[in-house]
C-alpha cells in the first residue's frame, strides 16, 4: 500500500507584492522613466544630425533628429584649425590636473572633518559651510589670482575651485559611515594618520572618490568663465573657449573664418554643431567607466550607517 507524499507548501515571496497596484505602477514608470530618456536624448540626437547636414537645411529649419543632406565637410574643416587641437590639448590637461588637486584636497579636508574628537572641527565646517552662500566676489578673486602670480597658468583655474562643499560634505559624511574600529586597529599595528588614509581608508573608498572624480571632471571640463577671465593668450584656452567664441560670433579660431569664406556652404551653425559634438564627445565615452559607481558613492555618502 503507498502512501502519497503530502505536497509541500510552496514559500511566500518575500518583498513587495505583485499586486495590480503594483503592476500599474510598474507600467506607469516605465512609461514615465521612458519620456525622460526620450526628452534628455533628443538634444544630443539633434545636435549630432545637425553636425552632419548641409547649410539650406539647416537654414531652412528641416533637420530634426535625421540629416539631410549628409555631408562630414565641416569635421574635416573645423579639425584642420590647429588652434581647436591646442585648445583641446589644454582643455585635457587642464581637467586632469585639475580634477587631480581637487580630490586630493576634498579627500584631506574631509577626512578630517569626519573625525568628531578633533577641536575646533566645528569652526572648519562652519568656514566651509559658509563659502556656499557667500563668496568675495569677482573683482576681489581676480585682484587676489592676479596678484598670486597665477594668471596664464593651470593654477588660476584649479586652484580657486579646488574644492566643492557639497563634494566635500557628501565625502565626509561617507568617512564618517566607516567603521571606527578599522583605524583603531590600524593604530595598534603601528600606523600614522596618513597611512590608515592611504592604505585603509581610501582602498574602502573608491565608489565615492570615484563619484567624486567624475563630478569634478565634468565641471572642469565645461568650465569656460574662469579660463576666459584669467588666460588672456589664445594658445592657453580651453576648448570651451573656443566654443564660446564660436556661440558668440567672434570666434578666436585663426582658420575658421578663413574656411567659411573659403567655403560657402559650411554654415556657422554647423560649425558650433560639430564643435558641441567634438567637445563633448570624451565625457560621454568616459561617463559609462563611472556611471556604475555613481548611484553607490551618492548613497553611501548620504546615508550614515
Amino acid at each position: 500500500m503507498s502512501i502519497e507524499a503530502e505536497p509541500r507548501p510552496r514559500p511566500r515571496r518575500r518583498g513587495i507584492q505583485d499586486t495590480r497596484g503594483y503592476r500599474v505602477f510598474r507600467v506607469v514608470n516605465g512609461i514615465v522613466l521612458t519620456l525622460v530618456v526620450l526628452v534628455t536624448l533628443y538634444p544630443f540626437v539633434n545636435i549630432v544630425a545637425r553636425s552632419m547636414s548641409h547649410e539650406s537645411y539647416l537654414i531652412a529649419g528641416e533637420v530634426n533628429l535625421v540629416p539631410r543632406g549628409f555631408t562630414l565637410d565641416t569635421y574635416q574643416l573645423l579639425m584642420s584649425d590647429s588652434l581647436f587641437w591646442t585648445n583641446y590639448r589644454n582643455t585635457v590637461f587642464y581637467t586632469v590636473t585639475a580634477t587631480v588637486v581637487s580630490i586630493v584636497l576634498t579627500t584631506c579636508y574631509a577626512y578630517v572633518l569626519s573625525k568628531k574628537q578633533l577641536k575646533g572641527r566645528g569652526a572648519l565646517v562652519g568656514i566651509a559651510v559658509f563659502t556656499m552662500f557667500f563668496t568675495g566676489g569677482l573683482i576681489p578673486n581676480y585682484v587676489l589670482v592676479t596678484s598670486l602670480g597665477l594668471k596664464n597658468s593651470v593654477w588660476a583655474i584649479a586652484l580657486p575651485n579646488a574644492i566643492n562643499v557639497f563634494n566635500l560634505l557628501v565625502m565626509k559624511a561617507f568617512f564618517e559611515s566607516l567603521p571606527g574600529d578599522l583605524e583603531e586597529a590600524a593604530a595598534v599595528d603601528g600606523l600614522n594618520t596618513y597611512g590608515i588614509l592611504w592604505r585603509i581608508v581610501l582602498p574602502l573608498s573608491k565608489a565615492i572618490v570615484a563619484t567624486m572624480v567624475l563630478f569634478y571632471a565634468v565641471a572642469f571640463w565645461n568650465s569656460w568663465f574662469a579660463a576666459f577671465l584669467y588666460l588672456d593668450r589664445q594658445e592657453l584656452w580651453p576648448v570651451t573657449v573656443y566654443l564660446r567664441n564660436l556661440i558668440a560670433g567672434a570666434t578666436g579660431a585663426e582658420n575658421v573664418g578663413a574656411i567659411s569664406e573659403a567655403n560657402e556652404v559650411q554654415a556657422e551653425a554647423t560649425l558650433k554643431a560639430v564643435t558641441i559634438v567634438l567637445t563633448t564627445l570624451p565625457i560621454l565615452l568616459v561617463y559609462p567607466f563611472v556611471q556604475r559607481y555613481f548611484v553607490r558613492g551618492i548613497m553611501l555618502g548620504a546615508v550614515k550607517g
